[in-house]
């Protein structure tokens, strides 16, 4: 299972606290999902206000469990300070290329 999210932030101030957050939580997300196969934080370009992320689980169980930990509800809290809007999008696999098998 795969989405992408796209933030809109609010203003400098609040991309900064929001970088922040994130700094804070992806070590937690990386340390304790052992189910959340990807999750990657970009910044737009010429979009200094925008961040995406692109998130993968090896299934619709794990990404609920990402959903109910403590570090991930703090941030879906805590977001609410900095973002002005946004989008989530589920991703349904169609083709591609693997980064690592090269399949």
């Amino acid at each position: 299972m795969a989405l992408s999210v796209r933030f809109e932030l609010k203003d400098e101030a609040a991309a900064a606290g929001f970088d922040e957050l994130v700094a804070r939580t992806v070590p937690l997300i990386i340390s304790e999902e052992p189910g959340t196969l990807e999750y990657r934080v970009h910044t737009v370009d010429d979009a200094p206000l925008s961040r995406f992320f692109y998130e993968l689980y090896a299934s619709p169980e794990a990404f609920e469990d990402h959903e109910r930990q403590p570090h991930v509800q703090a941030f879906l809290t805590e977001r609410e300070l900095y973002v002005a809007s946004y989008r989530v999008e589920r991703l349904i696999p169609t083709g591609g290329k693997d980064l690592i098998s090269g399949d």
